[in-house]
């Protein structure tokens, strides 16, 4: 069997985060319930249009919420990684497995879609370095080190800072992740963990899903300072299309939601929560633009440089989208307003898919170098930082499958 002829003639899309996974747990991943392989007008994502969007690579993200604490959490990150093995093996034709830079590059000219693995949140690992190396064992490519509550090694940026960064064991967690060639993902951290993972990485970090603090002021932007870091780092920031990330008036619309929310006693920090209380406001939440994407995607390439920027879209992982980019078959839209704006096609293939597998290419030659002089690390955070934080996260230690928006 052969892979069905590309849709799309323009660059191919490689995009950082898509919660379609996620999504699937709510129908127990009935893939006959669920048939991504034809159109599934309740989600954003499946194969049509993502055949039409142009996208040549996407990292799933294999997503547990913060509720989800201890065994619970690397037990529901394990069956996220299920389900993405699940979607390869049923859809053969059109999915492929990828873990490397050169099983991209070769994905990219099959014409089969490189299904990558990325762990969105910190817990999934329930603090232990061994599985983490399960996971990067399984296939993931990235952890992004917190979700929207703090770990017990490292500060978020939607919660309150309780280490001002990274401990002792989070920097222990990055230099494994450079060791095992796992990305290291600075979306839903908090600024001083992005600067102390820069100061400890050996490898290009990533942020999958995260848009320019300086034209959106919401926490899950990357400020300006830290964009500029990352032309040394060699990392990329993936431009995300989640409005209240990129809609400056969005972003004003949910700090207020937020800042109620804690004055009715609701923690801004249980997502499922604070939608229903953003649903209560006055005002609804303004729409976000295909122009509001685009002056972040501009804003991050003046401010880190062309080769630090791509695409992250966080599809399935939010409720509503910008206009114009209602579903993954509207990449090709974005491309064309930025050729309108003079990107070139040389431009467009870096943003697209060029600068991710250079980044996947450089942490893979990084962890060779590193496991040549190093085994696996057996740091515990008992011995680094001594006993955990107790729990602070919204429902810390339920174990209950509640369906709150990733983003």
């Amino acid at each position: 069997m052969t892979a069905p002829a590309r849709v799309h003639a323009g660059p191919l899309v490689v995009d950082g985060h898509n919660d379609l996974p996620w999504a699937l747990r709510q129908s127990g991943y009935d893939l006959d319930l669920v048939d991504v392989g034809s159109p599934q007008p309740q989600l954003q994502t499946d194969l049509p249009r993502l055949r039409a969007g142009g996208v040549g690579g996407q990292f799933w993200s294999v997503y547990v919420p913060c509720s989800f604490t201890g065994p619970a959490a690397v037990t529901a990150t394990l069956e996220q990684v299920d389900a993405v093995h699940l979607l390869v093996e049923r859809y053969p034709d059109d999915l492929v497995l990828v873990t490397d830079a050169d099983g991209l590059d070769a994905a990219l000219g099959s014409g089969r879609i490189a299904s990558l693995l990325g762990a969105e949140g910190g817990h999934s690992i329930d603090n232990s370095l061994g599985v983490l190396r399960d996971l990067h064992r399984l296939g993931v490519r990235y952890l992004t080190l917190t979700h929207n509550a703090n770990t017990d090694w490292a500060d978020s940026a939607t919660d309150v800072p309780r280490h001002g960064g990274l401990t002792r064991f989070g920097r222990a967690v990055v230099a494994e992740m450079n060791r095992l060639g796992m990305l290291v993902d600075l979306s839903h951290v908090a600024a001083t963990t992005m600067h102390d993972a820069l100061d400890v990485t050996m490898a290009p970090v990533v942020f999958s899903h995260s848009s320019a603090r300086a034209v959106a002021d919401h926490p899950r932007n990357v400020p300006d300072d830290v964009l500029r870091r990352l032309a040394g780092n060699g990392g990329v920031c993936m431009v995300t299309f989640v409005p209240r990330f990129v809609s400056p008036a969005a972003a004003r619309w949910s700090a207020e939601v937020h800042d109620a929310a804690l004055a009715a006693g609701v923690d801004p920090r249980d997502l499922e929560a604070l939608e229903a209380f953003g649903d209560t406001f006055p005002q609804p939440c303004p729409p976000a633009t295909l122009a509001d994407v685009v002056a972040h995607v501009e804003h991050v390439r003046e401010v880190a440089g062309l080769r630090h920027v791509g695409l992250g879209g966080d599809y399935d992982g939010t409720a509503s989208t910008p206009v114009g980019l209602e579903d993954v078959s509207r990449y090709p839209v974005l491309l064309d307003a930025l050729r309108g704006r003079g990107w070139s096609e040389t431009d467009l293939v870096a943003l697209t898919h060029g600068n991710v597998s250079r980044v996947l290419r450089d942490a893979g030659a990084v962890a060779a170098g590193l496991r040549g002089v190093r085994g696996p690390s057996v740091a515990t955070i008992e011995q680094l930082d001594g006993a955990p934080y107790p729990p602070s996260a919204p429902g810390a230690g339920v174990e209950a499958d509640r369906h709150e928006e990733p983003v």
